[in-house]
């Protein structure tokens, strides 16, 4: 098997992010951005995915923090795309019935190259240490138009934590690309998951 890995350079006039990723990794994690909470939740995501990660980035948060945020999301979705190759043998859905603590939430991903994004994450507070909580929605739906893939988050339990809601977002992602990149060469025979032959 050919190896799943990829690295974006996104530059713009408000941001600079460069973004190594290993599909078929261990969860090793390192970044670098200025926004804790958000470095926090990319640590999840890799752990949780078990893919490598590394994020090295800064914008205008002189602004504030909504074109960071943005432009990882895109550059993120850019490096998954694209470390997927001809995604020949994918398990290509994932789901997940994510709880933390107080909170559920069922998340189901399908990286089958069409963009779809549903989700009805309501936050209560406007931030959650150094990130605006509308930008959480804002993010995965940055990061699902680059991947060309659906992504759908419902609440079954909102629950009473603003950091819960988040984190059990970012898990229940993980979780769900974790097991729709898998590889299943014995039950696809290594064919693209599609009947029409090509995704």
């Amino acid at each position: 098997m050919s190896q799943r890995t990829a690295s974006v350079k996104r530059k713009t006039r408000e941001t600079t992010i460069e973004i190594d990723l290993n599909l078929d990794g261990q969860g090793e994690f390192t970044c670098s951005l200025g926004l804790g909470f958000l470095e926090h939740m990319l640590e999840l995501l890799a752990a949780h995915a078990r893919i490598d990660l590394k994020v090295l980035a800064e914008g205008d948060l002189q602004v504030d923090d909504h074109h960071l945020t943005e432009d990882l999301g895109i550059a993120l979705g850019q490096a998954i795309d694209s470390a997927l190759g001809k995604k020949e043998g994918l398990e290509r859905y994932g789901f997940t019935l994510l709880p933390m603590d107080e909170v559920l939430v069922a998340v189901a991903v399908d990286v089958g190259g069409r963009f779809a994004f549903c989700c009805d994450y309501q936050p209560q507070r406007e931030r959650v240490g150094d990130l605006s909580t509308e930008l959480i929605p804002h993010f995965f739906k940055s990061l699902a138009m680059a991947a060309k893939c659906n992504l759908h988050f419902k609440f079954l339990n909102a629950g009473e934590n603003e950091h819960h809601r988040i984190e059990a977002m970012f898990k229940g992602f993980a979780r769900s690309l974790r097991m729709a990149v898998r590889i299943d060469r014995e039950a696809s025979g290594g064919k693209v998951p599609s009947t029409k032959g090509v995704l």
